[in-house]
């Protein structure tokens, strides 16, 4: 774990000392985004000891040919993969002639590397003794744009210690790059043309088979003591590579500054024949700023998202660092801007998952956009769907389904699955039912019911044929099953009667039935059209109400719980507890025979169906399932303890809540699942939010109403958080004294503190 490696800090995420094991885990943790793009922390200059290059930009993707042992009819093409794009931060520094590279300085101090998450930048210094016994201080900061999001800027400054020195900046752009992840090492990019003009470099070059147009580009402006110095470049280039050279004899102790403003411009924003023209565009607004005011720009950027993303911890440092990380890399992926875009498990951070659409997405990331941000970004990520339904039918008939039945990808870019192991790809079929929970929870949380009879109503009627398709009547039990499936839970493989799955299946079917008969009564002219569209019958609404009636449920009268499959019971129940700590995590330490045998829960499973549904349920039935599952449970999915925390702070066990809390706010910081070199979990983070939100502040939809039943974490002082509810802000500060609400709005509301009925007036603080 890291836990003596990124120093507490409210606002920075810090690493002091240089340890070249542990580049790889700070390329991730430092990475740097704005929605359109971003990149792991990756040095400029030259380092040859190990690391993992990644830039990427948003919606560009490689259909990398799936790999499997033995083909499946229905098995995806191929499996998306997040492309490495060209490289525009590298800048070679040369020292009297030798190379900079802290792999093979002589010595290395005083290194600090501060990812500051309240202005949104990344800088790095150090001194360093190279080969050559000349011993140089460096300074870099860097950032990727959010106002100019095609844009990144870098300030690279080198210092001479202990004599004078001749330095040379080489800033190059570079599309001879791999993928760290690739299932046939296929080449992912085709250069079509090098081009350089004065100080501007461009690399024009196409995806292979998606056939994304892109042009990577920079330009650079020189400095010494802060004074510009007009120097030639002295270009280089070859079929995939383009650099300028820039050399000046610097004194002992002035400063050698390069800017370096980089980027790309993208088909999917330009017209692929004028990229070079959008790029000259985008550098000259960069350049006529200057790195200082771009920085300035930056600052007062990141300044809008926190005045209403922010979350206050008092008193305790870690987590306040925790939950503050979390919020800054999900508003470095993801902004809402682009409808076309989703969110990645990873990010800009690293390749492994591949695809930019999991059900992370409707399950856990909606309700921190919808909350913190207007809700029209909420309906973009909704209408995301919408817009991939057709895709979604075709999945479901690559499968056999019939009439419209919509089964939505474990794993897309364009709609189309292409995720390529079968017990997920074919079983995991419970993502359907997050999708259209989302649409429950967006008019839940909104009240906006015009998305429902506009886009929502004809992905729930798809979504509830899929289900009334999937299950199979039993004559032996008189009730609807459904057969080999994998659930949330997925150290569990083709088994049947996943409670989950069977729970949120019945609930799709009646939800769209609801809303079907909203629609004809309210909305009679989409009813209308939609009816016309999907063409469903009452007879089919009647077969669809038969399987929601009759769904099978497993249960244990012994334990007085639902199973979480059929089977479950059949296996050896020992508990986390009494598992060797050596054998954790298990996923890196078992084969998956093993795995598949074991009663260990990767994450919330029959537990997530208790959160998604608590209404359903009593405060007694989830608190005998929890001490049912949560013994077995063994987090190694990163969504797992957000749910749980949530769930622990309802039933009032604030230490364990507390404790499942830090675990999902730092999970990466501290490195718990001994992974984070391959990126961060960036859609587990939203759960993050969800944990102080909905676990501490009991944030929830009563009635119509909202309504909070604050709780404290014994060592915190105090929190706060921002809600969005309906276009009004209300802000909650809770102590340990009580909670204070206050209302940034131009009318009143009525809330539900604790059960009880309250008033928050606009600008005026209702302490309970």
């Amino acid at each position: 774990m890291n836990q003596d490696y990124i120093k507490p800090n409210e606002w920075s995420i810090i690493e002091e000392g240089f340890n070249s094991e542990k580049v790889k885990s700070s390329e991730s943790l430092f990475s740097i985004g704005n929605g359109a793009m971003g990149q792991r922390a990756n040095f400029e200059e030259t380092y040859t000891g190990p690391t993992f290059q990644g830039s990427y930009i948003a919606g560009v993707y490689y259909p990398d040919k799936t790999r499997v042992g033995w083909w499946k009819n229905g098995y995806p093409e191929y499996f998306a993969k997040v492309l490495n794009a060209p490289n525009w931060i590298g800048i070679n520094v040369l020292i009297n002639d030798e190379k900079l590279d802290l792999h093979t300085c002589k010595e290395v101090s005083k290194f600090k590397r501060e990812l500051n998450m309240q202005e949104g930048w990344l800088s790095r210094s150090f001194e360093a003794v190279l080969q050559n016994n000349v011993k140089i201080k460096v300074d870099t900061k860097r950032f990727l744009s959010l106002e100019l999001d095609e844009v990144g800027a870098i300030s690279y400054n080198v210092t001479p210690l202990n004599s004078d020195a001749k330095i040379i900046y080489i800033p190059y752009l570079d599309a001879g790059i791999t993928n760290e992840d690739t299932n046939w090492d296929d080449q992912f990019w085709d250069v079509l043309n090098v081009s350089q003009n004065n100080q501007q470099s461009f690399i024009e070059a196409r995806t292979m088979k998606t056939h994304f147009y892109t042009c990577t580009f920079m330009e650079s402006r020189l400095f010494i003591d802060k004074d510009e110095v007009i120097t030639d470049c002295n270009n280089e280039q070859t079929s995939n590579f383009t650099s300028c050279n820039y050399q000046q004899e610097i004194k002992e102790n002035q400063t050698y500054t390069i800017h370096k403003f980089g980027g790309y411009v993208v088909d999917r924003n330009h017209n692929k024949n004028e990229l070079i023209t959008a790029a000259k565009e985008a550098l000259d607004k960069a350049v006529s700023f200057g790195f200082d005011a771009l920085l300035e720009m930056q600052i007062q950027s990141w300044a809008k998202i926190w005045k209403m993303s922010d979350i206050t911890i008092k008193g305790d440092v870690k987590a306040q660092q925790g939950i503050r990380f979390n919020i800054f890399q999900l508003n470095q992926t993801y902004l809402g801007t682009d409808a076309s875009l989703n969110i990645g498990p990873k990010g800009f951070t690293g390749e492994k998952y591949g695809g930019s659409t999991y059900w992370d997405t409707e399950a856990y990331c909606i309700p921190f956009y919808m909350a913190t941000k207007d809700q029209s970004v909420a309906r973009t990520l909704l209408e995301y769907r919408y817009e991939h339904l057709e895709k979604a039918i075709e999945n479901a008939a690559k499968l056999g389904f019939t009439n419209g039945a919509a089964l939505y990808p474990m794993v897309t870019m364009n709609g189309e699955e292409c995720h390529n192991e079968w017990e997920i790809t074919f079983e995991e079929i419970h993502r359907n039912g997050a999708i259209a929970f989302a649409i429950f929870n967006y008019y839940r949380f909104t009240e906006d019911y015009s998305y429902i009879p506009e886009k929502g109503l004809e992905v729930l009627i798809g979504i509830a044929r899929f289900w009334q398709q999937r299950a199979t009547f039993s004559s032996d039990k008189e009730k609807f099953m459904i057969l080999g499936v994998t659930g949330p839970n997925e150290y569990e493989n083709n088994i049947n009667n996943n409670w989950y799955t069977n729970y949120i299946a019945k609930w799709c079917i009646n939800y769209a039935l609801e809303n079907i008969d909203i629609v004809k009564t309210d909305h009679i002219s989409d009813y209308i059209r939609i009816k016309e569209k999907v063409n469903f019958s009452d007879e089919e609404l009647k077969a669809m109400k038969n399987v929601a009636d009759n769904m099978y449920f497993p249960y244990s009268e012994k334990h007085n719980v639902f199973l979480q499959q059929d089977g479950f019971l059949d296996k050896e129940l020992i508990t986390v507890k009494d598992l060797d700590n050596s054998q954790r995590p298990i996923n890196q330490k078992w084969s998956w025979d093993r795995i598949l045998r074991s009663p260990y829960i990767k994450q919330a499973d029959t537990l997530q169906g208790f959160y998604m549904f608590e209404n359903d349920f009593s405060t007694e039935e989830l608190e005998r399932h929890f001490d049912f599952y949560e013994p077995f449970t063994v987090h190694e999915s990163s969504l797992s303890p957000c749910v749980h925390s949530i769930q622990a702070a309802k039933l009032g066990r604030m230490e364990q809540a507390y404790e499942f809390y830090l675990r999902t706010s730092r999970l990466d910081l501290d490195d718990y699942n001994h992974e984070v070199e391959e990126g961060l979990h960036i859609t587990s983070m939203a759960g993050t939010w969800m944990s102080i939100v909905e676990g501490f502040g009991g944030m929830r939809i009563i009635n119509n109403t909202l309504s909070f039943s604050p709780k404290i974490p014994k060592g915190w002082n105090s929190y706060s958080f921002k809600v969005n509810f309906r276009h009004q802000v209300i802000t909650v500060n809770v102590n340990q004294n009580g909670a204070k609400f206050e209302l940034e709005g131009n009318n009143e509301i009525n809330i539900l503190v604790n059960g009880e009925t309250v008033t928050v007036s606009p600008n005026n603080l209702l302490i309970v």
